[in-house]
């Protein structure tokens, strides 16, 4: 079963376009959306495991240039 998340992602001024353009060619990732309030891109990825969701976060999303911060939202069925 995949595990699924949010990743709500704040960047610098005039940066939302390409992060979530950039962001959206990554594998796994769903959707990549800009968005107005206190985040500026919010997206939908996918993974295998937790596990797989933090790799790909902490070592393709947070290295893309133009973010300062991320929060990831693990899915939860309920």
């Amino acid at each position: 079963m995949a595990v699924s998340a949010f990743v709500l992602i704040q960047t610098e001024v005039g940066k939302a376009a390409s992060v979530a353009e950039q962001v959206g060619a990554i594998d796994g990732v769903v959707s990549a959306e800009d968005v107005t309030g206190p985040y500026d891109v919010i997206v939908r990825a996918e993974a295998g495991s937790m596990d797989e969701l933090g790799k790909m976060v902490v070592s393709k999303v947070q290295l893309i240039d133009g973010i300062t911060r991320t929060l990831t939202c693990p899915v939860v069925n309920l």
